[in-house]
C-alpha cells in the first residue's frame, strides 16, 4: 500500500479527526505520487484545514512500481479487489492512528474514483459514512469498450464477472449520505451511468444528493462560473458531514 496524507495547519494528534479519503485505484494512474499535486493539491489542503485529513491510498491494479502481479491481479476483479484493499487500509490507518475519527470516514473521486467512492460506500457501507461520486462508471457494461474488456474480457463471455464488478449491483445497501455528480453531455463516461444508478436507489428507496450539470463534458468545466459552481457545492458537502452530529 502507498498512502499520501493532508492534515490541517493546526493539526493536533491529541484530537479526532474526520476523515476524507480521495480515491481513483484503476489502472489507468495513481493518486499517491511524490509530486506536487496543483489545483487538487490546493484544494484538498482547503478541505483539510477545516478539519478533515485528507488522505489517499493506492492498492492493487495501480500503475505502482510493484511488478506484474501487483498490475495483474485486478483481471476480472475491477472495483472487487481495489475495494478490499481500500478498505482494509482503512482498518490498518483507524488502528495505527487514534487521531482518525472512525465515526466520520469519507470518501471522493472523479471518473474511476466516482465508481470507486461508490463501491466503498456500498460495498462498505459501515465504513464509510459519506461521499461524492463525479462522473461515475456506475456498470461497467456502459464504458469504453476498449478499456473494459482490456481489463474484463468481453461482456458476452463474462456476463457474471461484469456484474459482480458493477458497483450498482450493491446499490441498495447504501446507508450513508451520497452526492452524485454528472455531466449530461459526458462524452467519456455516459450520462446513462447517472440515469441507471438513480433508477436503481430510487426502487431501493434510498435517499441521495444528485447533481446533473446540463450539457457539459466529462471534466463538468463548461459554462461560466461552473467550475466554481461544482467544487464550492462539495465543499459545501463535506462542510456538512463535518458538523453532523
Amino acid at each position: 500500500m502507498t498512502v499520501g496524507v493532508c492534515k490541517p495547519s493546526d493539526f493536533d494528534p491529541s484530537k479526532k479527526y474526520p476523515v476524507l479519503f480521495y480515491v481513483y485505484n484503476e489502472p489507468a494512474s495513481q493518486t499517491v505520487l511524490d509530486r506536487y499535486d496543483g489545483f487538487m493539491g490546493l484544494y484538498h489542503k482547503i478541505i483539510a484545514d477545516k478539519g478533515f485529513i485528507v488522505m489517499s491510498v493506492d492498492g492493487r491494479g495501480t500503475p505502482a512500481p510493484k511488478g506484474r502481479e501487483w498490475r495483474k491481479s485486478i483481471y476480472q476483479k475491477i472495483g472487487v479487489i481495489s475495494t478490499e484493499d481500500q478498505a482494509g487500509a482503512l482498518q490498518t490507518l483507524l488502528n495505527e492512528r487514534p487521531y482518525m475519527d472512525a465515526t466520520k470516514v469519507g470518501v471522493w473521486g472523479w471518473s474511476g474514483g466516482g465508481s470507486m467512492t461508490l463501491n466503498m460506500m456500498f460495498r462498505h457501507p459501515k465504513s464509510y459514512h459519506f461521499g461524492v461520486s463525479v462522473a461515475p462508471v456506475t456498470d461497467l457494461r456502459f464504458y469504453d469498450s476498449i478499456y473494459e474488456e482490456r481489463y474484463m474480457g468481453l461482456p458476452q463471455e463474462s456476463p457474471e464477472a461484469y456484474k459482480e464488478c458493477s458497483p450498482v449491483t450493491y446499490a441498495a445497501n447504501l446507508e450513508g449520505n451520497l452526492f452524485l455528480i454528472h455531466g449530461t453531455g459526458d462524452d467519456n463516461v455516459h450520462f446513462q451511468n447517472a440515469e441507471y444508478l438513480v433508477n436503481k436507489l430510487v426502487a431501493a428507496g434510498k435517499q441521495f444528493r444528485y447533481m446533473p450539470y446540463p450539457n457539459r463534458s466529462h471534466g463538468i468545466s463548461e459554462g461560466k462560473g461552473t467550475t466554481m459552481h461544482l467544487f464550492n457545492s462539495m465543499l459545501n458537502f463535506f462542510d456538512e458531514q463535518l458538523h453532523k452530529k
